[in-house]
């Protein structure tokens, strides 16, 4: 992006991140776990699925596969059922199961704490890893771009791209590295809480005021 447009994208997000900050002033993920392991099988089952229904979910399954040995013993059957509930569950069964072996077999059972290992894990792209990081081991590599992010970075024209790690790009050019991981947090909150995905009228919303272009491009950052 050219220096203007950096300077005014940095001006708008920082009063964006502003009223986050005081409507959310504690932000945390969502996610129930109780280890990094669990940490990460929740972040991949949250894709393209509610957290809440996640949560639902890993409730039955942390009790039944307490080790990430357990999942790396699974069947891959059994592993289905486990998370059918999830969404494409094939395939995410399939990549944890992967996961917790690779873990077990090249990082001594434990989740690694770098973006590079992450990314080697089956099922891990930036978004996951840079929750993983965030929320595990209070790295912040970058900015986890989940579909609410993606949505309002389009909307509140802080990006010239669609994809999500061009998305991350733009966004660490102008967010302070400090920044990142409460702003993906206090996103997901408000996309929740006062501006859903679903198409309505926002323009008294919070961020809309800073920004009122963002009420005229609904089509784009669907």
């Amino acid at each position: 992006m050219n220096a203007q447009k950096k300077l005014e994208r940095m001006d708008r997000v920082e009063k964006l991140n502003r009223i986050l900050k005081k409507l959310y002033p504690n932000p945390a993920v969502a996610l129930v776990h109780s280890n990094n392991w669990e940490l990460l099988v929740a972040v991949q089952l949250s894709a393209q699925c509610t957290d809440a229904r996640v949560n639902v979910v890993t409730e039955n399954l942390f009790k039944k596969y307490p080790t990430v040995y357990d999942y790396a013993a699974a069947t891959q059957k059994e592993m289905e059922q486990g998370v059918y509930q999830c969404g494409f569950y094939r395939r995410k069964a399939k990549n944890i199961r992967a996961a917790a072996q690779m873990i077990i077999k090249q990082y001594g059972d434990s989740v690694p704490n770098n973006m590079k290992d992450l990314l080697e894990i089956p099922g891990v792209a930036r978004k996951t890893a840079n929750v993983v990081l965030s929320n595990a081991f209070g790295v912040h590599e970058g900015v986890a771009v989940d579909t609410h992010v993606r949505r309002f970075a389009i909307r509140f024209n802080l990006s010239d791209y669609l994809d999500p790690v061009r998305i991350e790009k733009d966004l660490m050019e102008i967010m302070p590295q400090g920044e990142w991981w409460g702003f993906n947090h206090r996103l997901v909150h408000y996309g929740r809480d006062i501006c859903p995905a679903r198409k309505h009228i926002c323009t008294s919303h919070p961020l809309t005021k800073v920004y009122p272009e963002a009420e005229d491009i609904w089509p784009k950052s669907r």
